[in-house]
């Protein structure tokens, strides 16, 4: 496409992104990763009660990803799964479900899984497989000038999966406070306007001529909501919880673009080093952003037992919010 690294760099950050392979679906990922986080938490299979999967690119319109997930672990079969379609902030909104699922007795331990594979919206009929290497044949200008048409999407997003396992402890430790919130009068900033059960049919092959089947935003929009809301929300789920915003060890914000969580960062008043971001090795990876990065800092050091940690996230919806951790 027209495009360059330095024009890609200079408007999002983003400097790398990982795609899942052709047939790999977003549940294929989060079962890696939930593994993962199974084996580190110390348990088995038959210790889950529940399992929440967030995405926005589930493998099918119909099962979620939840039963599927279920079979691949080999999940008891009297646990519930549910699956949570709140984009960008799904993961944001499945702490807060695990938390009220424990808080209500019935269920002790809660797989939260996020993942995404964002690559089926992507033009790979266009000549993407020439530029992942696993074509060499030359790319057309019609393509050329087709695939820019979704440049500013397309350049934004990586295919990726993170997981965690919540369970009830005593101790001071855990999740502490959550504000969430949505305000549907912006649904329009962000949205897909093709693949709708409004139309009969639903989807039609002049939707993707089209590029209907690809996410339409309002960047500006999306950058100012983001830069007010979710500070805004950090704010109140510090008050909610008697904590200053300055006592926070790190603030672990939805990685969409790095312009908007350096808006954050500046927004809150904390120095760089308490808003990590992992952004330019993986673009937008939606629900997976927030578990990835919260790995990260746990293995190199920067999260530590007893650090107060906010979660923080804004998505299509719009859908936003904060959450409080102690470490």
């Amino acid at each position: 496409m027209d495009t360059s690294d330095e024009w890609i760099r200079v408007r999002s950050g983003i400097q790398e992104r990982r795609y899942a392979e052709s047939g790999q679906g977003s549940t294929d990922l989060g079962v890696i990763a939930a593994r993962a986080a199974i084996a580190k938490a110390g348990l088995g299979m038959a210790d889950i009660d529940a399992a929440i999967f967030a995405t926005m690119t589930p493998d099918h319109v119909l099962p979620g990803n939840g039963p599927l997930l279920q079979a691949a672990l080999g999940l008891r079969t009297d646990l519930p799964t549910f699956d949570l379609r709140q984009q960008c902030s799904g993961f944001l909104y499945g702490l807060e479900l695990a938390d009220l699922l424990i808080q209500s007795g019935r269920y002790r331990r809660v797989l939260l899984v996020g993942a995404e594979v964002h690559t089926g919206f992507m033009p790979w009929h266009l000549g993407w497989d020439t530029l992942i290497g696993q074509s060499t044949r030359a790319i057309t200008e019609a393509e050329r000038a087709e695939n820019t048409l979704s440049r500013d999407r397309t350049v934004l997003f990586g295919d990726g999966a993170g997981a965690m396992v919540i369970e009830a402890r005593e101790g001071v430790a855990g999740l502490l406070k959550t504000r969430l919130f949505t305000d549907g009068s912006g649904a329009g900033v962000l949205t897909m306007p093709g693949v709708s059960f409004k139309r009969r049919p639903f989807v039609t092959a002049e939707q993707i001529q089209t590029g209907e089947t690809l996410p339409v935003m309002s960047g500006k929009e999306v950058f100012k909501s983001a830069v007010t809301l979710m500070p805004q929300a950090v704010r109140e789920v510090c008050a909610e919880a008697g904590v200053a915003v300055e006592d926070l060890d790190l603030v672990l914000v939805h990685q969409a673009n790095l312009r908007i969580i350096e808006g954050v960062q500046k927004a809150l008043g904390l120095p760089p080093e308490k808003v990590p971001h992992n952004i330019e090795r993986y673009g937008n990876t939606t629900a997976a952003t927030l578990p990835i990065l919260f790995h990260e800092c746990l293995e190199d050091g920067r999260l530590q037992p007893g650090m107060l940690v906010a979660f923080t996230a804004l998505g299509s919806g719009l859908h936003w919010g904060a959450t409080l951790y102690r470490a």
